[in-house]
C-alpha cells in the first residue's frame, strides 16, 4: 500500500491503528463523499481569491500570499500526515486555506493568458476520470517497483522545488527548466505525467485502506491526500499551458 504522495503511504495505516474502529470503518463511498466536500471547499475559497484577482489591479497581499501562503497548508499537511486522526478537523481548513492560494495563482495566470484556467481545470478533470476508469477496469495495476519508482521521482521533484525556492530567496534562479524553451516545456510535461501517475497510487491506497478496514476517519485522510495530488496536477498543467502559450 505504498504511495509516493507523502500523505498517502502505508505508514499511515500504522499511525491510524490508534483510531477507534468502533466508530466505523473506511468505505469507498465515504471517501468519495469526503473528497467531494473538500473539493467544494477548495473551489469556494479559490473562486473568492480568483474573483478578487480578476476584478482589477491585484491587491498587495497577493505578493505575500505567493511568497508565504504555502506555509500554512504545508504545516497542516504535516500535522495531518503524522496524526491521521486530525484529518476530519484539519482537512477542511487545509482545503479552504490552500484554495485561496490556488485562486491567487490562477488569477495571475488568467490575467496573462485568457482562458488558461478553464483549460487547466478541464484537463485535470479529464485526467482524473480517465485514470480512475483505467484503474477501476483493471487496465492499470501499480506494481511494487512502479510504486517505488514514482515515489523516488516525486521526492526528487519535491526536493528540487524546495531548493529552487530557497535559492530564489537569494536571487539565484535555475535557468532552462522554468523557461518556455524546449527544456522547460519537457520538464513541465514530465512533472504533469508524474503528478498524474500519483493519482493511480492514491486510488490504490484508498482501495487498500477500505479493504483493510481502516478507521472511519481515514476517509477524510484519503480524501485529503487525493486533493493534494489533484491540486498539484492542476498547478503543473497550468504551468505547462503557460509555457506553451508563451511560444504562440
Amino acid at each position: 500500500m505504498r504511495s509516493s504522495n507523502p500523505t498517502l503511504n502505508d505508514e499511515a495505516f500504522a499511525r491510524s491503528r490508534t483510531g477507534n474502529v468502533a466508530d466505523g470503518v473506511m468505505t469507498l463511498n465515504g471517501t468519495v463523499l469526503k473528497t467531494a466536500v473538500l473539493t467544494l471547499l477548495l473551489l469556494v475559497s479559490a473562486s473568492w481569491s480568483f474573483k478578487i484577482g480578476m476584478g482589477g489591479e491585484a491587491p498587495a497581499w497577493f505578493g505575500t500570499a505567493l511568497t508565504f501562503g504555502w506555509i500554512g497548508p504545508v504545516v497542516l499537511a504535516l500535522i495531518i500526515g503524522f496524526k491521521p486522526a486530525t484529518a476530519p478537523a484539519l482537512a477542511p481548513v487545509y482545503a479552504l486555506g490552500n484554495g485561496v492560494l490556488v485562486g491567487v495563482i490562477s488569477s495571475l495566470y488568467e490575467r496573462q493568458f485568457g482562458g488558461i484556467v478553464l483549460t487547466a481545470v478541464v484537463l485535470t478533470c479529464g485526467i482524473l476520470f480517465a485514470l480512475l476508469a483505467a484503474y477501476s477496469s483493471g487496465l492499470i495495476k501499480p506494481s511494487e517497483n512502479f510504486k517505488l519508482g514514482i515515489a523516488a521521482a516525486t521526492f526528487g521533484v519535491f526536493i528540487f522545488y524546495l531548493a529552487t525556492w530557497v535559492l530564489g530567496m537569494f536571487g539565484i534562479h535555475v535557468p532552462g527548466l522554468f523557461d518556455n524553451g524546449p527544456i522547460g516545456i519537457a520538464f513541465s510535461a514530465f512533472v504533469v505525467v508524474l503528478a498524474a501517475l500519483n493519482l493511480v497510487l492514491d486510488f490504490d491506497f484508498i482501495e487498500n485502506g477500505c479493504a483493510a478496514g481502516a478507521p472511519k476517519f481515514m476517509e477524510w485522510y484519503g480524501a485529503f491526500g487525493l486533493l493534494v495530488t489533484l491540486v498539484w496536477l492542476y498547478l503543473e498543467i497550468l504551468r505547462l499551458l503557460a509555457k506553451l502559450r508563451s511560444n504562440d
